[in-house]
C-alpha cells in the first residue's frame, strides 16, 4: 500500500456540485444518459446507449441483481404525529429471504424519523391488500447506536412480510434529491435485472442498461454474471472524519454462485458494474487469500483487513482455493459479508474496468474511483462539470479504463 489511511484528507477527495447538476429524475429512457468514457487518460463523450462498442467481446461483465424493497414504513400516532420507519435490515431472521418470507412477525434493525415522539407504546397501522384489512403493529425492542430493533407484528398469517412492504411501503429515493418518492421510482429505482430483495438503495451504475443493451452484450459474446450485493443506507455516509482512518464503514452482506466465482476464475478481463459490483468481488479475492494464509473459513471482511493481507496471491490461486473449499462442503452459493474501504492505495485484484455514476464530494465511493484511476477522477470530474453531465444517482454514467 502507498498510502495510509491517516495520511489520506478528506478534503483532497472534495469538488463543487452545485445543487442544479443533481438529476432529481430520472430521463425517459434509460441508455439516454449520457457516457463518460476514460480510456487510458484520454476523455471523450458518447451515449449509454452505444457502451457495446466500447466493450470488447474477451471481457465478463458482472452486476449486481439485488432488488430495492418499500424499505420506508409511514405510522401515526393518535395525536396525529408521523413516525417514519426505514427498514434497514432483517435480524429475527436474520436471513434475507427467510426474512421476506415470514407471516405474522418479524425483527428488523431500523432508523426511525422523528423518534422523540415515538415513547413506548405500540404504533398501529390498519392497512388494505387485496381488499382484505390487515393491523400491523411496530413495537420497539431495543437501541443498537443510531438505529433501532423494531419487531413488525400483524394479525393475518396470509401474507408475507415481502407482500406487506410491497403495497404500503414507499421507495427509499437518496435524501439528496430532497423530495418524497413518486410512482414513477419504483419501478425506475430499480434496476431491470433485479432479482433478490434485499437492498435499501439502488446499485444506480445498472439503472442505464435496457434489454437491448444486454441483448448487444450477449451478441458480441460479452460473458454477463451476477452477483448480489443488498446495499445498506450507509452507501451514503459522507466522511465526516479529517482524515479517513476514522471512518467507520457500513458491513453490507452480499451472495455469489459457486458457478459464477468459476466464471470470473476464467475470466481474462472483468468489467464490474457499479461500485457495489467492485466491492463484492474485490472481497470474495480477500476471502480466499484468508482461506490460504489460515485454512479455515472466515466469512467477514473487515475494514482495513484487505491492507493486512499479503496481496501476493494471484487471481486464481484465490478463487480455486474458494472453489475447493465449496466444493469440499457442498456449497453452491457462498453467503458473506464486507467492510471493506476501497481508497487510494488499493491494489485491485479482480477489476479492469468500472461502470458508475458521479459521485458525491467526500463520499467513499469517490476514494473508490481515486483509487481505480488515480489523481485523474479530478480530470474526469471537471470535464463532467464541464459538458453538462448530471450526477448521482439518477444522473449520466461513466466507463473507466484505466492506463496501462
Amino acid at each position: 500500500m502507498t498510502l495510509k489511511p491517516e495520511n489520506i484528507r478528506i478534503e483532497d477527495y472534495s469538488y463543487e456540485l452545485p445543487d442544479h447538476r443533481i438529476a432529481k429524475y430520472p430521463l425517459e429512457q434509460r441508455d439516454q444518459s449520457q457516457l463518460l468514457i476514460y480510456n487510458n487518460g484520454e476523455i471523450s463523450k458518447e451515449q449509454f446507449q452505444n457502451i457495446d462498442q466500447y466493450v470488447d467481446s474477451n471481457i465478463t461483465c458482472v452486476f449486481n441483481n439485488t432488488k430495492v424493497i418499500q424499505a420506508r414504513l409511514k405510522f401515526y400516532k393518535e395525536t396525529g404525529a408521523q413516525i417514519e420507519i426505514f427498514c434497514l435490515e432483517p435480524i429475527a431472521p436474520s436471513d434475507y429471504v427467510l426474512a421476506f418470507q415470514q407471516t405474522e412477525r418479524i425483527k428488523w434493525k431500523c432508523i426511525v424519523g422523528n423518534l422523540k415522539k415515538w415513547k413506548d407504546q405500540e404504533l398501529n397501522k390498519v392497512i388494505s391488500i387485496q381488499n382484505t384489512k390487515i393491523i400491523l403493529k411496530a413495537t420497539k425492542v431495543s437501541s443498537e447506536g443510531n438505529a433501532q430493533i423494531i419487531e413488525f407484528t400483524w394479525n393475518n398469517s396470509g401474507f408475507t412480510f415481502s407482500e406487506i412492504l410491497e403495497n404500503i411501503g414507499l421507495t427509499p429515493i437518496p435524501p439528496y434529491l430532497n423530495r418524497e418518492s413518486e410512482g414513477i421510482d419504483k419501478d425506475r429505482y430499480q434496476t431491470i435485472y433485479s432479482k433478490l430483495k434485499g437492498s435499501v438503495a439502488a446499485p444506480t451504475a445498472g439503472l442505464h442498461f435496457t434489454d437491448q443493451i444486454l441483448k448487444k452484450f450477449k451478441e458480441k459474446k460479452i460473458e454477463l454474471e451476477e452477483v448480489t450485493l443488498h446495499v445498506g443506507a450507509g452507501t451514503f455516509k459522507p466522511v465526516k472524519s479529517e482524515t479517513i482512518d476514522e471512518h467507520e464503514m457500513h458491513t453490507e452482506h452480499f451472495v455469489i454462485r459457486k458457478e459464477s466465482i468459476a466464471n470470473l476464475l476464467k475470466s481474462k478481463k472483468i468489467l464490474a458494474v457499479g461500485t457495489t459490483s467492485v466491492r463484492t468481488i474485490e472481497s470474495v479475492y480477500w476471502l480466499g487469500v484468508k482461506l490460504i494464509e489460515t485454512n479455515r473459513w472466515d466469512s467477514h471482511i473487515s475494514q482495513w483487513e484487505a491492507y493486512d493481507l499479503t496481496g501476493k496471491y494471484n487471481k486464481e490461486e484465490s478463487l480455486t482455493a474458494i472453489l475447493t473449499y465449496m466444493e469440499t462442503n457442498a456449497i453452491a452459493e457462498l453467503h458473506a459479508s464486507t467492510q471493506i474501504m476501497i481508497f487510494p492505495g488499493y491494489s485491485f485484484k479482480m477489476v479492469d474496468l468500472l461502470i458508475t455514476n458521479f459521485h458525491q464530494p467526500k463520499s467513499t465511493l469517490l476514494l473508490l474511483i481515486g483509487a481505480f484511476i488515480g489523481n485523474d477522477w479530478k480530470k474526469v470530474y471537471d470535464f463532467a462539470l464541464n459538458h453538462n453531465f448530471r450526477f448521482l444517482s439518477y444522473g449520466d454514467s461513466s466507463l473507466l479504463i484505466p492506463k496501462n
